[in-house]
């Protein structure tokens, strides 16, 4: 990575409880650059992105973007910052009672400004940038299959022409085939708008394939980085059997008694 990071984290702590979820996590992201974050279910990915939105705070550590300290600010101002980020949510998060553009155009006219006519348009444009005629527009998402509702949400995500894009789990659900066309699709939307990624995911597959760099959190904390195509021979025993899939290894599954 040249130059300042786009996305600086250093020391996030969050707990809930007596639960630890981050231990002073560090991560920085390149502008450009696409970074996915592996882990197993409860290791923290989904809280780190959490904080790095604002959606939760950090009870200790600093978030930085384009070298602003984002931690504790003002309602206004998490609003502006919000601008700069697109995020497609774990299974579309589409609102139900609102048809396809509307969806679409949902950031565009509650956090742009942008008028209704003028969203709806520029709705219609992006479902095209993802493989989706203009007569979708007009559906409800219950009429979608999940690949195109996965759709629907990336087009919500880069709508508004963000600069950084979160992907949750983007392929999580869908069949081989659909998720490397979500893949595919993700790869070139984050190009045309030269905008800065950030991916978390199980799935290896999708990770090799829209990785610049992949890292891995284990126990709050990120224990391995670096280029996707060097995680096979990473060394790293946890990342071994994590992208192995192997049940025996130094990562131990919690099972309680019954």
């Amino acid at each position: 990575m040249s130059g300042a990071p786009k996305i600086s984290v250093r020391g996030l702590k969050k707990s809930f409880g007596s639960k630890v979820v981050l231990d002073g996590l560090d991560l920085d992201v390149g502008v450009g650059e696409s970074v996915v974050v592996i882990g197993g279910s409860g290791t923290g990915k989904s809280v780190m992105v959490k904080c790095i939105i604002g959606l939760m705070e950090p009870d200790a550590g600093s978030i930085k973007i384009d070298g602003q300290e984002v931690t504790g600010l003002k309602r206004g101002e998490r609003e502006r910052l919000m601008r700069k980020f697109g995020m497609l949510f774990q299974g579309a998060a589409l609102f139900d009672s609102l048809r396809v553009w509307q969806n679409v155009a949902f950031g565009l006219i509650q956090g742009h400004g942008i008028g209704r006519d003028e969203a709806k348009t520029i709705a219609i444009k992006t479902l095209g940038a993802v493989g989706l005629d203009p007569e979708v527009a007009e559906l409800w998402p219950a009429e979608l299959s999940g690949g195109m509702q996965k759709r629907v949400g990336l087009a919500r995500a880069i709508a508004g022409k963000p600069e950084i894009i979160i992907f949750d789990e983007p392929t999580t659900g869908l069949d081989p085939i659909m998720g490397d066309v979500i893949n595919d699709l993700i790869i070139k939307c984050v190009r045309d708008l030269g905008a800065t990624a950030v991916s978390i995911t199980h799935d290896m597959a999708s990770a090799h394939k829209i990785a610049d760099r992949i890292a891995m959190i284990y126990k709050g904390k990120i224990i391995w980085q670096g280029p996707s195509k060097t995680i096979d021979q990473s060394g790293n025993p946890y990342v071994d059997q994590f992208i192995h899939g192997r049940g025996e290894g130094p990562i131990k599954m919690e099972v309680r008694a019954l």
